[in-house]
């Protein structure tokens, strides 16, 4: 017959796994792909996979007092990826239509359209996966907005989860 103390250890011993299996499927399964959503509401799933295939830039920031580089993709090119077109279409009507990002949070923010086409601007916002050289983790990741030069942080989301063209009325 097993001792208490035998029976105690086994009981921590399964908790310990169960904890571990739980956080690995929690890291594992973290929103590894982007939802995106056209102005007709049709959604098309944009996954980890096909972000790192776009071309990346590297960019160098301040972020809250430690130098970080990310390495992102013009947000632009993962709504063309999703079909969703900027260019010659962005005018009349079109240009009171903007992006709402959304974080796992809940956290959300908007964009105007023109801000992300080079037609309107030479300033590039960006969608990182990773940050000095690595996949951004869980808490950040793996998806984060990056807006180079603007003053505030507070557009920069991170755990982007949704974009979603949106009419303003």
């Amino acid at each position: 017959m097993r001792s208490t103390v035998h029976l105690e250890h086994d009981r921590w011993r399964i908790a310990v796994q169960i904890a571990l299996a739980c956080a690995a499927l929690a890291v594992s399964g973290y929103a590894q792909e982007i939802a995106v959503q056209n102005d007709s509401g049709v959604s098309v799933k944009v996954t980890a996979a096909e972000i790192a295939a776009l071309p990346h830039q590297k960019v160098s920031v301040d972020l809250h007092g430690k130098a970080v580089s990310f390495d992102a993709v013009p947000l632009r090119l993962v709504l063309e990826k999703a079909g969703i077109t900027l260019g010659d279409s962005l005018r009349g009507k079109r240009l009171s239509f903007c992006l709402l990002v959304e974080a796992a949070d809940g956290y959300r923010v908007v964009f105007a359209l023109p801000e992300l086409d080079p037609a309107f601007t030479d300033r590039v916002i960006l969608i990182a996966d990773r940050a000095d050289g690595q996949p951004i983790g869980s808490h950040d990741g793996p998806f984060r907005i990056v807006v180079p030069g603007e003053k505030k942080m507070a557009r920069w989301v991170w755990q982007v989860t949704a974009l979603k063209i949106v009419k303003i009325p």
